[in-house]
């Protein structure tokens, strides 16, 4: 199982990095920073279909056509683990190369989004005196990159819920006979 947690972990890990390093020139710049939000766990989606695959396969082929809930979700966290880290190896690895301020973008931004709210004066010298400390801390390795699995590992823990749930029932997407 551990060969199918490296293989499928890191096979996914490829995937969310390559396509966060395709992604981040298309939103770079765009003012509704959904856009990039939806691209970004679209890719992670994408690369985290491999939990899925990785298990229908341990289940079809090793197994002989069924797998136990537990055993199925097991396999699926610690793929999500194992791309979880090549995602943060990832951002780390592209964050210093990034055209601009990217903290700095990000944080105008939301005090932009802010006083469109119309908050208080009081109100809003609060929240620019927290994006200026979350600056600050986010500068820390120690402190960005558990920040930063925190973005795909739930989207992990979902896909591996899910594909557990469905893959339990031999009876979804039953192995094909060999001819």
């Amino acid at each position: 199982m551990l060969r199918d947690i490296l293989k499928y972990g890191i096979i996914g890990g490829l995937i969310v990095a390559a396509l966060m390093a395709l992604s981040i020139p298309l939103v770079r710049g765009t003012p509704a920073k959904a856009y990039g939000m939806a691209i970004g766990y679209l890719t992670m989606l994408i690369a985290l279909s491999t939990v899925f695959v990785a298990i229908k396969r341990r289940r079809d082929h090793v197994l002989g056509g069924v797998i136990r809930f537990w055993p199925a979700f097991g396999l699926g966290i610690g793929i999500s683990t194992v791309a979880g880290i090549l995602y943060v190896l990832a951002w780390e690895a592209m964050l210093p190369l990034l055209p601009g301020d990217f903290m700095g973008e990000m944080i105008a931004r939301a005090i932009a989004d802010q006083k469109a709210k119309g908050v208080s004066a009081e109100a809003l010298a609060q929240f620019v005196a927290q994006m200026e400390q979350f600056r600050r801390d986010y500068a820390n390795p120690f402190y960005r990159m558990p920040i930063t699995f925190t973005e795909i590992f739930p989207v992990g823990l979902l896909v591996s819920l899910v594909s557990a749930g469905l893959l339990r029932n031999s009876r979804f997407l039953p192995a094909r006979a060999s001819r």
